[in-house]
């Protein structure tokens, strides 16, 4: 099986896997982890240049500009909240890796398929969890 670039053979958890299928997973989530932490920080400079000019250019503004900047100020703020909650999926997937229960789901303890895996690296429950979990919470 194919998980983001790299052949990831059989079925399960990290257990029972080679050195080097698991520095590929490692790999993959280290990666992961880096890309979604260099677009967090850009994106927090951003926010914080946007703050700057908000407060420096706040003068004379009509109700029209006041909604459009806090319109972009909650953008801006819903961003860095996905990005955040993105990093933070990525590094428990990591301490999963390490502790050696990556690749099973958090719900039923059962293998998580390795396609859901590919296509999302940091996926900690099967999709029937997944689902239960989102009809409770909604």
């Amino acid at each position: 099986m194919l998980v983001n670039g790299a052949v990831i053979t059989g079925k399960g958890a990290a257990k029972g896997r080679t050195p080097e299928e698991l520095d590929q997973i490692r790999n993959i989530l280290r990666g992961r982890f880096d890309d979604i932490n260099a677009e967090y920080e850009e994106a927090l400079a951003e926010n914080h240049k946007l703050r700057l000019v908000e407060i420096g250019d706040a003068a004379g503004d009509d109700q029209a500009d006041s909604g459009s900047k806090t319109a972009e100020r909650d953008a801006a703020t819903s961003l860095l909240r996905t990005l955040l909650d993105r990093r933070t999926q990525a590094e428990h997937a990591m301490a999963r890796l390490e502790d050696g229960t990556y690749g099973n789901c958090e719900g039923c303890h059962n293998p998580i398929p390795w396609e859901r895996l590919e296509v999302f690296p940091s996926a900690t429950t099967c999709v029937n969890c997944k689902q239960v979990r989102e009809r409770r919470a909604g």
